[in-house]
C-alpha cells in the first residue's frame, strides 16, 4: 500500500514538473524570448523526448527565431508521430506559406482542418494562403491579357488585403 502511494505520489510529481517546463517554455515565448524557450524545451525533451507539448513549444522557438530548415523539419516529424493534431500542420503551412511554397501550405493546412474544423487559426491561414493563391493566378491572367479593368480592380482589392495587418 506504501509503495502505491509512494508511485501515484511521484507520477503526480513528475506530471507537474512536466506541466512547469511546458509553462515555462511557452511563458518565455510569450514574453519574446525565445532563445531562452528553446534552451527551456530542449532541456526537458532530454528528459522526455517523446514529450509532444516539448516538442511543439522547441519547434514553435525554432520559427519564432527564424530558424525555419530546423523548425520545418521539427512539424514534420511531429505530423508522423502525431498525425492527429492539427497544430504541426498549421504551423507547417505558416512555414511553407513563409517561403512562398503556396501549395504546399494549402495542403498542410487544409490536414489541420480536417483534423479539427474548427481550428479558428488554421481556417484563418488557409484565408490567406488562398487569397495570395488567387493573386497569383490574377496576376498570371494579367500578364496574359492585360487591361481587363475588372481583372485589376480584383488585384488591386486582393493586394490591399494581404498587405493589411493581422
Amino acid at each position: 500500500m506504501l509503495r502505491a502511494l509512494i508511485a501515484a505520489f511521484a507520477l503526480c510529481v513528475a506530471s507537474l514538473v512536466h506541466a512547469d517546463d511546458v509553462a515555462d517554455a511557452q511563458r518565455l515565448l510569450q514574453g519574446g524570448q525565445p532563445e531562452a524557450a528553446l534552451a527551456r524545451a530542449e532541456a526537458a525533451l532530454a528528459q522526455r523526448p517523446n514529450d509532444a507539448s516539448l516538442r511543439f513549444t522547441r519547434a514553435v522557438a525554432l520559427m519564432d527565431l527564424a530558424r525555419d530548415a530546423e523548425a520545418l523539419d521539427a512539424f514534420q516529424r511531429m505530423t508522423q508521430d502525431y498525425p492527429e493534431l492539427p497544430e504541426p500542420y498549421n504551423n507547417l503551412g505558416l512555414l511553407y506559406a513563409r517561403a512562398g511554397r503556396l501549395e504546399e501550405a494549402r495542403v498542410a493546412l487544409e490536414t489541420a482542418l480536417r483534423n479539427d474544423p474548427a481550428h479558428r487559426v488554421a481556417r484563418r491561414n488557409l484565408g490567406d494562403v488562398l487569397l495570395r493563391l488567387a493573386l497569383q493566378a490574377w496576376e498570371g491572367a494579367d500578364a496574359a491579357l492585360p487591361g481587363d479593368p475588372e481583372l485589376q480592380r480584383r488585384i488591386r482589392i486582393g493586394r490591399e488585403l494581404a498587405a493589411s495587418p493581422r
